[in-house]
């Protein structure tokens, strides 16, 4: 179950460094049970460690992009799958690297009419194991923001660990 101390989106960031979560979510990831614990605690550690509004996992299937989780001020597109070409997690998956896009209106990585009728002005995506990718976080922004290599290190430290749990999973699911 995740640590209910990182649950809370409310506490301050200083509460926790950003050490202090990643390290807190390696030892939640490690207990996790199944994929729907893993997500609980990947979209709230992700919302703390970029102090962003919002949070989601992408998980790849086949060539869509399936929101599997969010946590956010706002819904935006959990559950549903988007073609791995025409979304910023795809991009993501494909080119097996981050995405850091501080106005998302002058990107063409992203479906602007996608985005339009939501909060998200800025944005950072990072796969999940990045040699090759089943998956991806981001994080939102409903103010424009411009992420630095420490927020794409952290988020990329969390997609490690996040991919260490569903792999392992997956190894316990077919044993």
């Amino acid at each position: 179950m995740p640590n209910p101390t990182l649950t809370d989106t409310t506490q301050t960031h200083d509460a926790y460094s950003n050490s202090q979560i990643l390290a807190t979510s390696r030892l939640d990831l490690a207990r996790a049970a199944n994929l729907e614990v893993v997500t609980a605690i990947v979209r709230v550690a992700a919302r703390r460690l970029m102090q962003s509004d919002g949070a989601t996992i992408v998980l790849r299937a086949g060539d869509q992009c399936h929101y599997v989780d969010e946590l956010a001020i706002a819904p935006l597109w959990k559950g549903h799958r988007f073609p791995m070409s025409e979304c910023v997690s795809g991009w993501v998956m494909l080119n097996k690297k981050a995405a850091a896009i501080e106005d998302i209106f002058k990107d063409p990585r992203v479906p602007h009419a996608v985005y339009r009728p939501t909060f998200v002005k800025s944005l950072l995506m990072v796969p999940i194991r990045q040699h090759d990718p089943i998956g991806a976080i981001g994080t939102y922004w409903s103010q424009p923001h411009k992420a630095g290599t420490g927020d794409v290190a952290s988020l990329n430290q969390l997609a490690d660990i996040t991919a260490d749990a569903i792999e392992r999973l997956g190894h316990l699911a077919t044993h």
